[in-house]
C-alpha cells in the first residue's frame, strides 16, 4: 500500500489485521488508537479520512504525532487508578501489541453502537519467541473472543496462533461489532 503524504516512511507499516478490518469502521465519529506507540495505525487511519484519537503514555511517541492531520494525540496513563477516557465514545477502537486486563471493560464501554473493535496482541506461547513473556501480558487461548462476547459484541473475525510476520510470535486477534 503506498504511503500517503502524512505518513512517515520510517514508521513500520500497519498491522495486516488492522488493514484487513479497518474499512469496517464507520466513516463518521472518532477512532481510538489505544497505546498507539509510534502511531502507525493512527497515521494509517487518518490518511483514510478517519478522525483519530491516539493515546499512549510515551511522551516522545505522542510528540511525534503532533501536526499529523486528522490525529489528536494525547499522553495518558492508561493503567492508573483513574480511567482517563471516561465519557468518550468511539466508532472504532484499535489496539495492537498491548494488554491491560483491568481496563478492558472500561475500554469496550467506549465503543458506540455500530462501532468496530479491532484488537490484536500476543498470546500464551509467545515466550518462546521473545517479549512479552510475562503471562500477565499474554492472552489465553480464545480470550479475546470471550472478552468481546462478554461485552455484547458480535464477532466478525478471530484468529490465533503462530505468525512469522512481522516477526515470529504467537498472536491473537479479533474484529467485533457493537450491534
Amino acid at each position: 500500500m503506498p504511503i500517503s503524504s502524512n505518513e512517515n516512511p520510517t514508521i513500520i507499516p500497519p498491522s495486516s489485521w488492522v488493514v484487513l478490518h479497518g474499512e469496517r469502521i464507520p466513516a463518521t465519529g472518532a477512532v481510538l488508537d489505544l497505546a498507539c506507540g509510534s502511531g502507525r495505525h493512527a497515521r494509517w487511519l487518518a490518511a483514510r479520512g478517519y478522525a483519530v484519537h491516539a493515546v499512549d503514555r510515551d511522551a516522545a511517541a505522542i510528540a511525534a504525532l503532533a501536526g499529523v492531520p486528522g490525529v489528536e494525540a494525547r499522553q495518558l496513563d492508561l493503567e492508573g487508578d483513574a480511567w482517563p477516557l471516561t465519557g468518550r465514545c468511539y466508532t472504532g477502537i484499535v489496539v495492537t501489541n498491548y494488554l491491560w486486563r483491568p481496563r478492558l471493560p472500561d475500554l469496550l464501554a467506549l465503543l458506540a453502537p455500530g462501532g468496530v473493535l479491532i484488537y490484536e496482541t500476543f498470546m500464551c506461547g509467545n515466550e518462546t519467541y521473545g517479549k512479552p513473556s510475562n503471562p500477565d501480558f499474554l492472552l489465553r487461548p480464545g480470550e479475546l473472543r470471550e472478552i468481546a462476547a462478554a461485552a455484547g459484541l458480535r464477532e466478525v473475525a478471530f484468529e490465533e496462533g503462530y505468525t512469522d510476520r512481522p516477526k515470529p510470535a504467537m498472536r491473537q486477534a479479533v474484529c467485533a461489532v457493537r450491534d
